[in-house]
């Protein structure tokens, strides 16, 4: 395999995962006794761009179908922050009824609801049908489509330059890198912004967030390495700022390269932060693999020593993380019999690989676990608060990752 944005072959892996099928394919009943697609799940890193990347297996629309059922305002802390980044970017960028926002996979109109509101013309791109729908009964207009050069290029020509272009946990998300980023370039206004949200590769490392790694996240990036693939179609990063999000985020703030903004001094002293870590030698990512496999092992000794002591376990949030966790470590529905999940679009399925069922928040009061284990750990104490009522039978929180804990 090549690097997917310089070209060079590949020889250093970051992480091996084993196989599993895609981690936001969930299966309906009926499905259950069909055979599911597994591809492996291995993440390499270049040694001349440092793109973190996994291994060429599946196509972006074999992972994000019409059905995908990711949707983004089921976490009351993420719409919080999207209301607040509109405050922010209306305020900042002094954006008003002839401006227009574009944001790059919608979703289902979490965030442009708010431009909506504000009264701030905006258009969502999404590929995913069910999402689109909940966006435009939000009133948020969508073109159902993926995201790239040739739609940038045919918007531009109608005149649909954006002055703020929004990705927020998408840039990570695409097979062709080059083809995103240079519809970035296409589809800015001379003089706009963009903003790009994703997960900041140090944290990655730093704590342990493997579980992050699935199909769906094509790249695992750094500021280093989006500046790189930035300049090599004339845009620039001018700013940068570090959101706890995901366990760690980086909003990175675009434009054309001969904008007259200069860039700020966060966007150096990050670089420099990140070659302090050892991002752009191959020494900081020898060690991912073991503290992964440790997690694994710490995990499945909990629930094996749990159901041997007799006591209940059940999991709370059907994330695309907590299947590559549960799938890597091999658990089944034998050692954690369900997993709740509060998005309707997710009830009634089951876990892909693993099978485990979803069920409703309210089989939790029914079953008293012992233990609830929390998958997306990003959103613990989210979680922990909704759920409080789990402590009246002295029932205990657990979160893997970054190591076991019970909280």
């Amino acid at each position: 395999m090549n690097c997917r944005h310089c070209g060079t072959p590949l020889t250093h892996t970051f992480l091996d995962l084993g196989t599993a099928p895609p981690s936001n394919a969930y299966l309906s009943a009926d499905e259950l006794n069909r055979p599911e697609l597994y591809y492996p799940l291995k993440v390499m890193v270049c040694d001349q761009c440092w793109l973190v990347q996994t291994e060429d297996y599946a196509q972006a629309d074999e992972l994000f179908k019409s059905d995908y059922a990711y949707f983004s305002s089921t976490s009351a802390s993420w719409l919080q922050h999207a209301e607040q980044y509109t405050q922010d970017m209306i305020a900042r960028l002094n954006l008003g009824r002839d401006s227009l926002v574009i944001e790059l996979a919608c979703n289902d109109g979490y965030l442009l609801k708010n431009f909506v509101t504000a009264d701030v013309p905006c258009l969502g791109i999404e590929p995913t049908d069910a999402t689109a729908s909940a966006a435009e009964q939000l009133g948020v207009p969508v073109l159902r489509e993926f995201f790239g050069e040739q739609t940038a290029l045919r918007l531009a020509t109608q005149g649909r330059q954006a002055d703020l272009l929004i990705g927020n946990n998408v840039y990570a998300h695409v097979p062709d890198i080059n083809d995103f980023t240079r519809g970035l370039k296409a589809m800015l206004k001379p003089g706009g912004t963009i903003t790009l949200e994703f997960p900041h590769l140090l944290r990655l490392i730093e704590q342990n967030q493997f579980d992050t790694v699935y199909h769906e996240h094509f790249s695992y990036l750094s500021l280093g390495t989006v500046s790189r693939i930035f300049q090599t179609v004339g845009l620039r990063v001018w700013h940068v700022e570090q959101l706890t999000t995901h366990g760690g985020s980086l909003r990175v703030f675009g434009c054309h390269n001969d904008d007259q903004r200069e860039n700020t001094v966060v966007v150096d002293d990050l670089l420099k932060e990140e070659e302090k870590n050892g991002l752009q030698d191959l020494a900081a990512y020898q060690g991912v693999q073991a503290r992964a496999n440790r997690v694994k092992n710490d995990l499945l000794a909990f629930l094996i020593e749990q159901k041997s002591a007799g006591k209940k376990v059940a999991a709370y949030g059907a994330a695309a993380k907590g299947n590559t966790l549960l799938n890597y470590a091999g658990v089944r529905p034998d050692l954690l019999p369900f997993v709740c999940d509060a998005a309707p679009s997710k009830q009634g399925k089951y876990l892909p690989g693993s099978r485990i069922p979803i069920l409703d928040p309210s089989a939790l009061q029914e079953y008293a676990p012992d233990y609830v284990l929390i998958l997306p750990w990003n959103l613990k104490e989210e979680i922990m608060q909704q759920l409080n009522s789990i402590r009246s039978w002295n029932g205990r929180f657990v979160a893997a990752v970054p190591e076991l804990l019970v909280l």
